[in-house]
Parts: structure tokens; C-alpha cells; sequence
């Protein structure tokens, strides 16, 4: 079976749990890191699935991030080419934009672990029949988008709507990380903590993020486990 590409689009991204995930359920693996200046994406005949990871970008800043460019390509190739597709966080984004959707500003910034509201289509779908309501799955993002012409919404979130949605049988979204581990999640917020006042920008402090990530940690990466088992299982039906 051909690897799954895992599109690095930030270079404090560690992708979390979601590597020894995916080889634990016979994945072969495939990395790029997108911020490498030179770094090029496989042709999609060289992979049997793609996961785009987050980022601190916005997906129309392809100025100053060409890569940008390339992925979103990518991600609407896979689209129409019926490769199975995760587009995490920024991801998601990119997969919306992609789609024809713009990106903006989200009526907040969400950061922290926050209560997901599956919708009744999240029931019989193949990733989102994992969560049940008030599930809480850990956000940091501050844009959002629309639903694609055509996708089905499967999860909202209180704050902000669109949290997870397919295309087609084989294309998903999700604005929330659940790859992240507790590793990630501390590295994350020591990174946020030194560039200046986490409170003021986010919200939250620093020690208020480290307080819930003893909390939540533990479920949330078990979560995320199952999440990219359940892809990993799409990807070996379709290779």
C-alpha cells in the first residue's frame, strides 16, 4: 500500500498522536514539511491518502507562504480524485478554500479544550460517530469559513459553527487539533507564553491552558487514536 502524506504546515507541528497511530494500523508514512524552503508534494499516485495539518497562517497568505498555493492544489486534486482526505485546523481551512469558500475571522478566538455538538449526520459517518455531545476537543485557531457547496456538516461547536464536515465519502474537515498530545500541547503554549501576553491575545494565560491539558489530556489523545485509526481504515479499503 502507498504511504499516507502528512503535509507539515508549521514547523512547530509534531503531528501528536497521529503517527503511531496510523502505522499501528498498517500505515506506511510520508512527511513533508511545508516551511522547508524547496520542499515539494508528492504526486497524489505516489500516496493512498493526505492529512493536512494546522498552522499559525491564514490560508490566503500565500505572498508571503507560497507553499500555500500547492497545498490547497493538492488538497482539491484529492478531492476530485477521490483520495481519502483529513484536513486538520488549518487543514480544514484549506480544504474549505479549496472548495471555493473564504476564510475570515472567527466571532472569537477559541483556544483551550471546548465542548464539540455532533449532529445527528455525525452519527453514521465514518470518523464523527466517535464523539458523543459535550465531547471536549482541544482549539486554537481564531479564522473560520462557510460549508462548502455540497458538504455535510457533521459537527458545530458553541462559539464557532462549522467544526467538522465531510465532502463527498472520503473528504473531512475538522477546525479542532485532536492530534495534539500533552508534549505538543505544553511545547505549544511554553512557545505562546514567551512570544508575549498569552492573556491578552487569547484569553486565557499560559497556566490556565496547563491546568486543563492535566485535565484533558488523557481522553483527548485516546480520542485522537481511534480518529486516525478509523482513517487509516478508509485509507486501506480504498488502496
Amino acid at each position: 500500500m502507498r504511504p499516507v502524506l502528512l503535509v507539515r504546515n508549521d514547523p512547530y507541528e509534531t503531528f501528536g498522536v497521529a503517527p503511531g497511530a496510523l502505522a499501528a494500523a498498517g500505515c506506511d508514512l510520508l512527511t513533508v514539511n511545508m516551511t522547508v524552503p524547496g520542499a515539494e508534494l508528492p504526486p497524489l499516485e505516489a500516496v493512498s491518502g493526505v492529512i493536512t495539518f494546522g498552522g499559525t497562517v491564514n490560508v490566503d497568505e500565500t505572498d508571503r507562504h507560497p507553499y500555500l498555493a500547492a497545498v490547497r492544489e493538492l488538497t482539491r486534486e484529492a478531492v476530485e480524485r477521490e483520495v481519502p482526505y483529513l484536513g486538520i485546523c488549518l487543514g480544514s481551512q484549506l480544504l474549505a478554500r479549496a472548495l471555493g469558500q473564504p476564510v475570515y475571522r472567527a466571532p472569537v478566538k477559541e483556544v483551550g479544550f471546548v465542548p464539540l455538538r455532533p449532529l445527528p449526520a455525525a452519527k453514521e459517518d465514518r470518523l464523527l460517530s466517535l464523539y458523543a455531545d459535550g465531547d471536549l476537543v482541544f482549539q486554537w485557531h481564531q479564522d473560520t469559513y462557510d460549508l462548502p457547496t455540497g458538504a455535510e456538516l457533521l459537527a458545530t461547536g458553541d462559539a464557532v459553527r462549522v467544526q467538522a464536515f465531510r465532502v463527498g465519502e472520503l473528504a473531512w474537515g475538522i477546525q479542532f487539533h485532536q492530534e495534539v498530545d500533552a508534549y505538543e500541547l505544553r511545547w505549544w503554549i511554553e512557545l505562546a507564553d514567551a512570544e508575549g501576553d498569552l492573556a491578552a491575545t487569547w484569553g486565557v494565560t499560559g497556566d490556565e491552558l496547563r491546568a486543563q491539558v492535566e485535565l484533558h489530556a488523557a481522553a483527548h489523545e485516546e480520542r485522537g487514536r481511534e480518529l486516525f485509526r478509523r482513517f487509516a481504515e478508509v485509507v486501506r479499503e480504498r488502496a
